[in-house]
C-alpha cells in the first residue's frame, strides 16, 4: 500500500492569541468571497495550540514572519506571510489568505504539511527556516511593544 501524503496527519502549530484573534475574524469576513481559503485558515486556527503573545517559540512562522520553505514543486522559496492588503507576490509578500499563506502559518523548521493549491491539487511543503521581524522578537521577550521600534 503506497502512502498517500494528502490524507498525512498535520503538524501540531501554534498561534499567539493576539493573532488567533485577528486571523479568525479575517477569515470569517472573507468567508463569503473566498470560502476555500477562508474555511482552511479557520480549520488551522481550530487545531493550533493558542499561546500567549510572549510565549510564542521564536522559529514558528507567525504573521510577519521570514519563512524558507522547500515546495514538492521545485527549489525552495522565501517569502514573508502577511495580511491580504501587504501582499505583493513580486516583493515575496504571501498573504495568509492563500492556500500556501494559511499552511505556512503556525509551522516550525522541519515539519512538514501538505495543502491544496487553488486548483485543487494536493501539494507539500517542508519549513527549512524562519526568521521574525525585529517587532515581533520583542514583543515575544517583553510581552509588550513599549519602546519597540520595527525594522526598517
Amino acid at each position: 500500500m503506497h502512502a498517500n501524503t494528502a490524507y498525512r496527519r498535520k503538524p501540531t502549530i501554534v498561534v499567539t492569541r493576539t493573532q488567533h484573534t485577528r486571523l479568525y475574524r479575517l477569515a470569517s469576513a472573507a468567508a463569503d468571497r473566498m470560502p476555500d481559503v477562508a474555511d482552511e485558515l479557520l480549520s488551522e486556527l481550530d487545531r493550533a495550540r493558542v499561546v500567549a503573545d510572549s510565549a510564542v517559540p521564536a522559529d514558528v512562522v507567525q504573521m510577519g514572519s521570514t519563512v524558507e520553505f522547500k515546495p514538492d514543486t521545485g527549489p525552495s522559496k522565501i517569502v514573508r506571510l502577511v495580511f491580504p492588503e501587504e501582499a505583493d507576490i513580486a516583493e515575496g509578500k504571501v498573504s495568509i489568505l492563500t492556500p500556501v499563506g494559511a499552511a505556512l502559518l503556525g509551522l516550525k523548521p522541519g515539519q512538514s504539511i501538505t495543502w491544496r493549491a487553488r486548483d485543487g491539487r494536493p501539494h507539500e511543503l517542508t519549513i527549512l527556516s524562519v526568521r521574525q521581524p525585529e517587532l515581533v522578537r520583542e514583543i515575544s521577550r517583553h510581552g509588550s511593544r513599549s519602546g519597540v521600534k520595527a525594522e526598517a
